[in-house]
């Protein structure tokens, strides 16, 4: 029965959650005829509401238009207002971030469930519409799809309904208000309730109708909710199938059941009499099964005919047969061990906000299976309909996660303070968390993606959570419950069938494994990506094949979550917390992704793409070991190309197709030429694609591996003659074509000209500071090393030594550096008569000092030698512990598109194994920077290291007026373990109490 009077109170009340709600059900579609049903069309008795609505914006409640609902009042002098959309991305309210907090924290002394009477911003939307004739005559209902958080509804000014829960369908029926011509929708929207206490998510705190809006009519007689159960045997060969169907309306009706293969053959048919519960069971043989690798789908078809025959509905439904069960301990996928290769996702759009659309949604899918990611959690609340389907389709687990997170109710500066924790064992907050699982469950059940049930994220524990636990598994024996906060409180240990942990370090996750643990073990959350990251990953996927119990985990995360916004000049910027003037945040931590928010790709997603590769390559000099690690699917569909380069340039290349069985492996013995000449040969293997698929084109690499050979042979020198000229203060060293001058008081390398072109700006300076990363921060290096900021910026020199040998010139500095206890260091140049100058740096290792972040010499060029091309690794940037996907090779760009686009400007655009690197202007002339021996590391920026440590924002960065080129003997790893205190691991950091030396000669171009 309708009530006839909303109640503000509710939106304090954490009892009423939905008022004349319609129950959760299946998010099937439906048709009145044959001709209308094909799958993915629109719907006839669908009607969009979405586009222009009216809209009024208040702060609160108290200043709101409250009579705006009601039917004479005209709402046309409204503004107006896109749905779907948040109001904060249209003008209205503020754009807030927040990781942990709640957003009220500082502002406002609340505790739950009390909500805010001064700030509690209200939308009132109007949607003037005529019902379109398909949906006449019939039951009609309205469903919103996401609405955040709280909202009533009034149709021609009879109250409707009320709605919580932010992330799944709110519906009502309309029909009994519905009139001829003209109806006036009215729907106020709360962005603050009781809600809000439980959905304390980490990500921007938006409102608004935000997905989509639609009218609905369902025929006399309807399959209101559809349940598909579809496994397989003990065998894993035979499918078994079981349907049981709702229905509504005229129940004496007859329903029939076919099931198609993917060749549109019959595999499955029955007929049933009708009733208001329908069962409808059978068996598939020889069924080919479902998996992320072959998302093989059936169709089935269900028509209901009424007692003469005639169609009055049929309902199309994919279907995937599949397995996910735990045996002995491990979860399993249709009989094999399962290995989660996967990321967590927020739906996002850099404008658009969680309002996403189907295109960001395609290119998320494809650019998952482009770069081997075979699972999503949807963090932290169930995503669009659209977004199961597609994962059905394409082929990624999912764990859907329930609408909640109470962060801020019990973890505060990182300590455990659950004392007043939301929802805890607090039976006034129980329904509502039972609400919200059973809203997800209802929806998203039919989807064969979908492995795992969440209870949510980081809400601690307590028996409303474990009441959500017990729900899943009494209506769910086909997939498990996942719960991570039973860490926090191990009285609840039950609620979970796995152990997830986020953010344990590879020996933590080690030692769990290794005391014969209960449960198999996931990180929910691992390699948090914030800026500069993803560093020892390999860490952690080295565990896959080292614990039979560990299986995979979720890297945190997926998109930066990063707005764009205009700045006071007019500019438009990306944005993190703090940028709206918005407080309570959390600042840049709103981007931790593998992808930027404007959805084009970061370099760390080259290192993510090689570790989750399910074919492994190791090659060598005569041919390649080939490790399927897939669980179903053969290497059959992709080709085998491999090469080989001599010094980076290519001399030959050829392909095959080589059938490997999962889960084996095979050495493939392979043709290459046999070339003697001198010099590093690069034997390069990858699996790349046959024939287009969905999500890639032909010729989209999967893997690649490397092996790296040299071939030695004695130089002859060559010798030319030198004149020295000693200044007072100035050295000058001539020769034919070049003049090189050092100077005592700049301390090193003061000007080379070739060809009367000068090259050098200043005296290039021995750095031993990275501009800090997000991890880096976290870790406050800031705090612990920044004596070697100052050690670059202010060393002194002590000692100038000239030594004229035989057929060289010997320039050495020795510099005290400005630390406690003081070190010391040395660049020593020789000149030969060719004009190449030999560069050695020496730091003569210190005991009592902090580790260094990097070491090697920075070169400060005019801005015109911009363009750059190198012998290394690449192509994307690369760091001593995230270079697994980079692999050797000449790579070209430009210093500017070498800045990569980190929310706060960082270390970034390093490439490790450099053998050469020349910086050229647009004409080709420049230097060119060679090893000597052992490969450095380089960078090629339009920024010193100093420049971007100094800066918050990219547009913060001066004009470009230099090109910088770093070239270093060892720069410390990027870290990635977490991006608030985890120190990068030992093997990758740099010792300050041992020497570190390099060796290198720059030449003209």
């Amino acid at each position: 029965m309708l009530m006839s009077e909303p109640r503000l109170t509710w939106l304090e009340d954490p009892e009423v959650f939905a008022v004349n709600r319609k129950e959760a059900h299946s998010d099937h579609v439906y048709y009145e005829n044959t001709e209308e049903m094909v799958l993915g069309a629109d719907m006839p008795l669908r009607q969009s509401l979405n586009g222009t609505w009216y809209f009024s914006y208040a702060k609160n409640p108290t200043v709101r238009v409250k009579d705006f609902y009601k039917k004479d009042f005209d709402c046309r002098m409204f503004d107006s207002i896109e749905v779907p959309g948040h109001i904060q991305t249209q003008g209205y309210d503020r754009c807030q971030y927040i990781n942990t907090m709640y957003p009220w924290d500082g502002t406002e002394y609340l505790r739950p469930p009390m909500v805010s009477k001064e700030y509690n911003p209200v939308g009132s939307y109007v949607k003037y519409f005529v019902l379109e004739k398909n949906l006449q005559d019939k039951p009609v209902f309205v469903s919103f799809q996401g609405v955040e958080t709280a909202f009533y509804v009034w149709l021609n000014g009879v109250f409707i309904g009320y709605s919580e829960d932010s992330f799944t369908p709110a519906e009502f029926e309309l029909t009994p208000y519905l009139q001829d011509g003209e109806n006036k929708l009215a729907v106020e929207v709360y962005k603050r309730s009781s809600a809000s206490w439980l959905e304390d998510q980490d990500f921007w705190r938006f409102s608004g109708i935000f997905r989509d809006v639609y009218l609905y009519a369902v025929p006399k007689t309807h399959i209101e909710d559809l349940s598909v159960k579809s496994t397989l045997d003990n065998s894993y060969k035979n499918g078994k199938l079981y349907l049981k169907l709702k229905i509504s309306g005229h129940t004496d009706c007859a329903v029939k059941a076919v099931l198609l293969n993917a060749e549109e053959k019959i595999v499955f048919e029955k007929n049933i009499k009708g009733n208001s519960i329908c069962e409808i069971s059978g068996e598939v043989e020889n069924v080919h099964a479902w998996s992320a690798e072959d998302p093989y789908l059936y169709q089935l078809y269900l028509y209901v005919e009424d007692q003469k025959g005639n169609l009055i509905e049929a309902v199309p439904e994919l279907v995937g047969f599949r397995t996910f069960e735990m045996i002995d301990k491990v979860m399993h996928i249709n009989g094999k061990r399962i290995v989660f290769k996967g990321v967590n996702r927020h739906e996002f759009n850099v404008r658009r906000g969680r309002s996403i659309k189907k295109e960001d949604m395609l290119w998320d899918i494809e650019f998952m299976k482009q770069h081997n990611i075979n699972a999503v959690r949807t963090s932290h609340y169930p995503n669009e309909s659209l977004w199961y389907r597609l994962c059905d389709i394409y082929g990624i687990y999912l764990i859907d996660e329930t609408n909640l997170e109470s962060h801020g109710s019990w973890q505060k500066m990182g300590e455990c303070e659950p004392s007043w924790n939301v929802p805890g064992s607090r039976p006034e907050w129980k329904e509502a968390v039972l609400d919200r699982a059973k809203s997800m469950f209802e929806r998203d059940k039919n989807h064969p993606s979908i492995l795992i049930w969440s209870c949510g994220n980081e809400s601690y524990a307590g028996t409303c959570i474990e009441a959500m636990s017990d729900y899943f598994h009494e209506k769910d024996d086909t997939r498990l419950v996942h719960y991570e906060g039973v860490f926090w409180n191990r009285e609840f240990d039950h609620i979970s069938d796995m152990e997830s942990r986020m953010y344990a370090k590879p020996a933590e996750i080690e030692a769990f494994l290794s005391n014969d643990p209960k449960k198999p073990y996931i990180s929910c959350e691992y390699m948090h990506a914030m800026g500069n990251s993803c560093g020892g990953m390999k860490l952690y996927t080295d565990l896959e094949s080292k614990y039979e119990l560990y299986q995979g985990g979720f890297i945190w995360d997926y998109i930066d979550q990063s707005m764009l916004r205009k700045n006071e000049q007019g500019e438009e910027v990306f944005a993190y917390g703090g940028d709206y003037d918005d407080r309570a945040t959390d600042y840049e931590f709103c981007t931790n992704g593998i992808v930027y928010a404007d959805r084009k790709i970061s370099p760390k997603a080259q290192e993510v793409k090689q570790l989750y590769a399910n074919v492994k390559l190791t090659p060598d000099e005569n041919g390649v070991l080939i490790k399927n690690e897939n669980l179903f699917i053969s290497t059959e569909a992709y080709t085998l190309v491999y090469r080989m380069m001599l010094d980076g340039y290519p001399v030959f290349e050829s392909m095959r197709n080589v059938v490997v069985q999962a889960q084996e492996e095979q050495y493939v013995k392979l043709d290459y030429p046999n070339i003697d000449e001198p010099g590093e040969y690069t034997y390069e293997v990858a699996m790349e694609l046959t024939e287009d698929t969905i999500w890639a084109d032909a010729g989209h690499e999967i893997c690649f591996g490397q092996f790296v050979k040299k071939v030695t042979e004695e130089e002859e020198q060559t010798t030319k003659k030198m004149q020295v000229i000693y200044g007072d203060v100035n050295i000058g060293v001539k020769g034919e074509g070049f003049l090189a001058m050092f100077s005592k008081s700049e301390g090193g390398l003061a000007s080379l000209q070739y060809d009367g072109t000068e090259y050098i700006t200043r005296a290039p300076k021995t750095s031993y500071w990275r501009a800090c990363t997000d991890n880096d921060r976290g870790a406050k290096q800031g705090f612990d090393r920044s004596m070697w900021l100052t050690a670059g910026l202010y060393q002194k020199v002590i000692d100038v030594k000239v030594e004229e040998l035989e057929e060289q010139v010997r320039i050495t500095f020795e510099y005290e550096l400005p630390t406690i206890p003081k070190a010391y260091s040395t660049i020593s140049y020789v000149m030969s008569g060719d004009g190449v100058v030999h560069v050695h740096l020496l730091y003569k290792g210190t005991e009592g000092l902090p580790e260094i972040p990097a070491f090697g010499m920075d070169f400060k060029l005019k801005e015109r030698y911009h363009n750059f091309e190198y012998y290394g690794y690449g192509p994307e940037e690369n760091y001593v512990d995230r270079m697994e996907g980079a692999r050797l090779g000449i790579f070209e760009g430009t210093a500017k598109e070498n800045l990569s686009n980190y929310l706060i400007p960082q270390e970034c655009g390093n490439r490790v194994g450099t053998r050469w690197l020349k910086v050229t202007d647009e004409y080709g002339r420049g230097l060119q920077f060679t090893c000597e021996e052992i490969p450095f590391e380089s960078s090629v920026l339009p920024y010193s290291a100093y420049e971007l440590e100094n800066a918050l924002h990219q547009e913060e960065l001066p004009k470009i007026h230099y090109t910088w080129v770093r070239i270093l003997a060892k720069q410390m790893g990027v870290g990635g373990d977490d991006s608030w205190g985890a120190p990068v691991h030992e093997q990758y950091r740099i010792p300050s109490d041992k020497n570190l030396e390099i060796a290198f000669h720059v030449s003209k171009l």
